[in-house]
């Protein structure tokens, strides 16, 4: 595939191997790991950079969260008061102080909380944004990918990235990182209280934690591994429903009885993902039951030890062993929530690799530097292919490189082929299949560029126009025309988004396809169901005319255009081309000679090459490639017609077939 990939960052880590390589062991799985931390760490950069446009919601969630946090480390230290102060004093409680002490303390979690609720808000509403710009920049990059990019990946797996990998990262994007800040903020205000109390006790209650945060590492490397085999399977289900639940895949299932083989496909698919969303949640289970465990025990061990103290002449206050195990409990919390964190944010490094895959794709159909806009009213329409090579296995030259020879491993589509179409010409481009016809039609409007030589559009080398006046000047009418799961109103209306219903009236008349329009229940409004399936072949055809004859283009290229319609509907086809045709340049590109007598000039295209050019008289006349053709076509037509004795169905009245391959052809 010829779609170029540049990997930011983690491209970059080959220079800083170099560096890192001589403090590294050697070998290949400590070049690995080191790899591995490179490409996590620019992933994060990454991640982090996606908030910049926030910065300032940013800033205040983390004022927001320094004022929760003071508050909070607050209270242990007037439970101390209250009990060293107040309380337990000479002579009885202090009554004035104790009140003033239990109003503070009443006072600071409420204003935490309406802090916190606050700070919630904001959090989740910067989050939301950052959500909604990635997936809008994700899905405008996909847009911009060139048709080869779509040709090889499956649509369900696109759609896998683009609602599971994003959505996946939904709860780090909107929680994780205050989380992580608060999370922080606190362990670091409790630390400092509890060191300010008790030093000895802060040591008892920290000396196993270096051990827990290697573990934790080790935890979020497994999880990140299963995450990434769990995105995959999603991606793997997401094309199976995409392919066998659309109404061409379920009529194919039913045609073939295949609806309880794709059924079981699907629950072995069903049963991989259960067992690894399982593997997901329980890895580093038994790890955090650990850690809870030890902090949950932590507490008695610092009644022992005080004891102990008091013992040997030690001074421990009340106050003092009642606030520090307060900021005990404050304390655990955090690094509980920071560990478990770690581990989320290590899986989600598997998400933002998946999508940064995607955003760091090159699309090699762009627009050139100092492309220039050509205006629609000013296209005179002549198309030319001057010594156009192309391969799809092979990426497009630079508009001044070309290479000796063939790519390796690759079959040249078009070889050396040279044409030109006048202004205002009808043009047809006939072959046998796979002779290069519709790679042309590719050609023209851009979808690909040429491996070798130059397409030009009124003298103008197409890679040097902007894509978007590319666009406007070429239209196109497809074998396969496709339409949306909306209203014919709709569909039309993507041609020309601002249209006035006269225009589209206009449109479908010229298209004859404006008074099936009107018998249908809603008329415009009818939705035509998924890919026009409510509508026949020819209906479908005729629309597509009239989405095209709205756009107006001054190229029209026909792709097949009427190669899978019966006989009747061809003929409507062909009349509704008719106005289109006129006054504009067209290049025709048929398997079925019918469609092509009327051209001004024919181009007879074999394994890539012009090998005739002519009249439809002159070509017969010279008995090459395209009589042969034509021949061929012509026992094929008198076939049909003794094969269907003369007759064919159309909307319920039977029409006769003329029954010589001539008339046929005509």
């Amino acid at each position: 595939m010829a779609v170029r990939y540049g990997h930011g960052g983690v491209g970059g880590g080959g220079r800083g191997r170099g560096m890192l390589g001589s403090r590294m062991p050697s070998g290949p799985e400590a070049d690995r790991s080191l790899r591995e931390v490179l490409s996590d760490r620019q992933v994060l950069r990454r991640a982090a950079r996606l908030f910049r446009p926030y910065r300032l919601q940013v800033a205040i969630v983390t004022v927001a969260i320094l004022v929760t946090a003071g508050l909070g480390v607050a209270n242990p230290l007037l439970i101390r008061a209250t009990f060293d102060k107040a309380l337990f004093v000479p002579g009885g409680p202090r009554i004035r102080l104790l009140v003033t002490l239990v109003s503070l303390m009443i006072a600071i979690p409420v204003v935490s909380s309406l802090v916190g609720v606050y700070q919630s808000w904001l959090t989740n509403t910067t989050g939301q944004s950052v959500m909604r710009d990635l997936r809008a920049t994700l899905y405008a990059h996909l847009q911009s990918m060139p048709l080869r990019f779509f040709t090889a990946t499956r649509t369900g797996e696109i759609q896998s990235r683009l609602a599971n990998d994003v959505g996946g990262l939904q709860v780090v994007i909107t929680d994780v990182a205050s989380s992580v800040l608060s999370n922080l903020v606190i362990l670091l205000s409790t630390l400092v209280a509890m060191l300010v109390l008790s030093w000895q006790l802060t040591v008892l209650s920290l000396f196993l934690l270096p051990l827990f945060v290697v573990l934790t590492r080790r935890v979020g490397r497994a999880r990140r591994r299963v995450t990434g085999e769990t995105q995959e399977a999603l991606a793997e289900m997401s094309a199976t429903t995409e392919e066998t639940l659309s109404v061409s895949g379920v009529l194919l299932a039913k045609v073939f009885g295949r609806q309880k083989s794709e059924a079981e496909r699907y629950g072995e698919q069903n049963e991989r993902l259960a067992r690894l969303q399982v593997r997901q949640q329980m890895i580093g289970r038994s790890f955090f039951a650990v850690v809870s465990t030890f902090f949950s025990i932590t507490p008695a061990l610092v009644y022992l030890v005080a004891g102990l103290t008091y013992r040997h002449g030690g001074r421990l206050s009340p106050g003092t062993l009642v606030a520090f195990t307060t900021l005990q409990a404050r304390l655990f919390m955090p690094i509980g929530q920071v560990l478990q964190i770690s581990t989320e944010v290590a899986s989600s490094l598997a998400l933002f690799s998946r999508i940064f895959d995607y955003l760091d794709m090159h699309p090699d159909i762009v627009d050139a530097p100092g492309a220039v806009a050509l205006p629609a009213d000013r296209v005179r329409g002549e198309v030319a292919l001057d010594q156009v090579w192309f391969s799809y296995d092979a990426a497009p030259s630079s508009l001044s490189a070309v290479s000796d020879g063939p790519p390796p491993r690759s079959r040249w589509a078009l070889r050396d082929l040279d044409l030109r179409v006048e202004p205002g010409m009808l043009a047809a481009i006939v072959g046998p299949s796979g002779a290069g016809k519709t790679t042309i039609s590719y050609l023209i409007p851009r979808l690909y560029d040429t491996t070798r030589g130059r397409v030009l559009l009124d003298g103008h080398d197409v890679r040097q126009l902007t894509l978007a006046s590319l666009s406007d000047a070429i239209g196109m009418v497809t074998q396969e025309s496709y339409l949306f799961h909306a209203s014919v109103r709709r569909n039309l209306l993507y041609a020309r988004p601002h249209a006035t219903d006269e225009e589209l009236a206009a449109a479908a008349t010229a298209a004859y396809i404006h008074d099936r329009i009107m018998e249908l229940e809603n008329g415009y409004d009818t939705v035509v169901g998924e890919r026009g399936y409510r509508l026949s072949g020819g209906e479908k055809q005729r629309l597509a005319i009239a989405r095209v004859v709205l756009k107006d283009p001054r190229v029209l290229i026909l792709d097949e255009a009427t190669s899978s319609l019966d006989t009747a509907s061809e003929r409507i086809v062909q009349a509704a081309l008719q106005p289109l045709m006129r006054g504009r340049t067209t290049i025709a590109i048929a398997h079925r000679l019918s469609t092509i007598l009327a051209a001004d000039v024919i181009f007879v295209l074999d394994r890539g090459r012009l090998v005739e050019q002519g009249s439809h008289a002159e070509l017969l006349a010279h008995g090459g490639l395209y009589r042969t053709l034509y021949d061929e076509q012509f026992g094929g037509g008198a076939v049909e017609a003794r094969c269907h004795n003369g007759l064919v169905m159309s909307n319920g009245q039977v029409i006769s077939i003329p029954e010589t391959g001539t008339e046929a052809l005509t």
